[in-house]
């Protein structure tokens, strides 16, 4: 990773920066001069100067709320948040327990809306922001084994563009990143029939590296994309 200080003097949320992706993008955000704030329920993976760990359950809105009160006397104000908690189960919906269900809606959709919901006051108040989803391909391909998490995607695109109409306003940009298959905790759990499902339907069949989520990242991120809004990219292109 190229490390230069292009996120200097922004200050960024990542839910579920524990782990996965979440880590990774908090790594990365840090490395390009960032300060970052990650809410996880569990412990800090790491530790670092300009790294502030919260235990908070997005699915909870009390304890979203605390999460914030902390967060409004660590940094004088919040640039960009990216919503990348997430929790997948792969099952048919037929024998797919209700808990695993709701657990995905609560995280997945619910959790996302909550901390948008308070995110977006701090970014009101400067007038500018970044909020970026990371959804997932399978909103789009829609795989045998992925019903609620594939609704879950589709309805954190479809919330995406609706905040992203009420927030216009205050130069408030919002769009989603739908990744594909990476490496991660989340899609080692999946049936390898269903992971190969997956990537045999994109444009480009592969896993998805590093630089292609740094990279649209700091597209969405980037003081350029003022007029990019309401927009969900898809990693690898869907037929």
């Amino acid at each position: 990773m190229a490390t230069s200080f292009k996120y200097a003097n922004k200050y960024v949320l990542i839910t579920g920066s524990s782990r996965g992706v979440g880590r990774l993008l908090s790594e990365y955000m840090i490395q390009n001069g960032a300060v970052v704030i990650g809410f996880s329920r569990g412990r800090p993976a790491y530790e670092c100067e300009n790294y502030h760990h919260i235990s908070v359950d997005i699915g909870d809105p009390k304890s979203v709320q605390e999460g914030f009160a902390v967060v409004r006397k660590l940094v004088p104000a919040l640039h960009i948040l990216i919503n990348n908690a997430g929790v997948a189960t792969s099952q048919y919906a037929m024998i797919m327990s209700p808990e695993s269900a709701q657990k995905m809606l609560t995280v997945n959709i619910f959790g996302a809306f909550l901390v948008s919901k308070e995110a977006s006051k701090l970014m009101r108040k400067n007038k500018w922001g970044r909020i970026i989803n990371i959804g997932s391909i399978m909103s789009s391909l829609e795989p045998a084994g992925g019903s609620i998490y594939a609704a879950t995607k589709a309805a954190l695109i479809s919330m995406s563009n609706v905040v992203a109409k009420e927030l216009s306003s205050f130069n408030i940009t919002s769009n989603t990143l739908a990744l594909s298959g990476y490496p991660t905790d989340m899609m080692r759990a999946l049936a390898p029939d269903v992971l190969d499902g997956v990537i045999n339907s994109l444009v480009i069949p592969r896993l998805t590296m590093e630089d292609d989520i740094f990279n649209v990242i700091d597209f969405l991120a980037s003081e350029r994309s003022s007029y990019i809004t309401a927009q969900t990219i898809y990693l690898g292109g869907i037929n």
